[in-house]
């Protein structure tokens, strides 16, 4: 396990290289630069200010600049906030985003999965077309009308929860039931595909006519096997959820990484972008490294390989 971990890290590195070369390189080429959006300044206070941040070198010598910070663990500088690094900012709003993202992990699982169970095992009847209509239901709305609706019945109507900021376990609520919205149905319905593929294989049928119980077969041995192909997407959703809840945080104002990087893009901000970036690539690593780890948990005779 350890020699994985290791493994992985090390194929990291390159690939994270890549990621801020790709990245550092597009938001120079798309045109509009940092300053574009500011009131009309004299052409010697542009100058000063492009000196400042090295933006008026050659884009090979800003690569370089940039890299030897970036080995050193230092993402660079925000051009819209001066008076903040980037390692501040995402340092500020990564543990938001992540507890955002968590619980909305969390509750989509919690509802997903058993949502997918019981219309798999109960095929082709009412239950089965009111939870696939309940999931199809979840993949077609987007999240701000989702999160438009919620915010009107239990905050603005029932006056339940709170509908902005993040003070609370009570200002969670909304939100992660927002954000959790969309993959539920996206994992109820690939649930019920996989323990449909898992009930028609033979040895189903002779654990059933050995006397196995029909309650034993499907918790001890059909759901373990059908959850495989749902812990392999789990992987990059956990990274999708925690930094691209960007729609639902600028909806419930939640000071995550998502508001951040919407004003980076509009700002051409490009440290603040780069290292945004870098952050999705560390946690896609991880959590496809936690998913490796967690398919010899469901079935030991799968080898995980570096």
């Amino acid at each position: 396990m350890f020699f994985l971990i290791l493994k992985r890290a090390l194929a990291a590195i390159p690939v994270l290289l890549i990621v801020a070369s790709l990245t550092f390189v597009m938001v120079r080429v798309v045109p509009g630069g940092p300053f574009d959006l500011d009131k009309a300044l004299p052409p010697e206070v542009v100058a000063n200010i492009k000196a400042k941040y090295f933006l008026d070198r050659p884009m090979p010598e800003q690569y370089v600049r940039y890299i030897g910070r970036l080995v050193r663990g230092d993402l660079g500088v925000s051009y819209k906030y001066s008076n903040r690094t980037v390692n501040d900012i995402l340092g500020d709003a990564l543990p938001v985003s992540c507890q955002l993202g968590f619980a909305g992990l969390a509750l989509s699982m919690l509802v997903g999965i058993p949502l997918g169970l019981v219309a798999a095992l109960h095929r082709n009847s009412p239950l089965d077309a009111i939870c696939m209509i309940i999931a199809t239901a979840g993949v077609s709305v987007p999240s701000f009308v989702t999160g438009a609706v919620l915010i009107f019945v239990f905050g603005i109507w029932l006056k339940w929860l709170p509908v902005a900021l993040w003070e609370s376990a009570g200002h969670m609520v909304l939100p992660a039931v927002t954000l959790a919205a969309v993959p539920a149905a996206y994992l109820a319905r690939l649930t019920r595909a996989s323990v449909l593929e898992v009930l028609e294989r033979d040895w189903v049928r002779t654990a059933r006519c050995k006397g196995l119980s029909y309650q034993r077969t499907v918790i001890a041995h059909v759901l373990r096997n059908a959850l495989i192909p749902v812990i392999t997407v789990l992987g990059p959703l956990t990274a999708i959820l925690i930094t691209g809840s960007f729609v639902v945080e600028y909806i419930y104002a939640v000071p995550g990484m998502g508001r951040f990087f919407i004003t980076a893009v509009s700002n051409r901000d490009y440290d603040l972008i780069i290292g945004t970036t870098l952050v999705f690539g560390v946690l896609l690593v991880i959590t496809n490294t936690i998913v490796d780890i967690l398919y010899t948990v469901l079935d030991p005779r799968m080898k995980v390989e570096g």
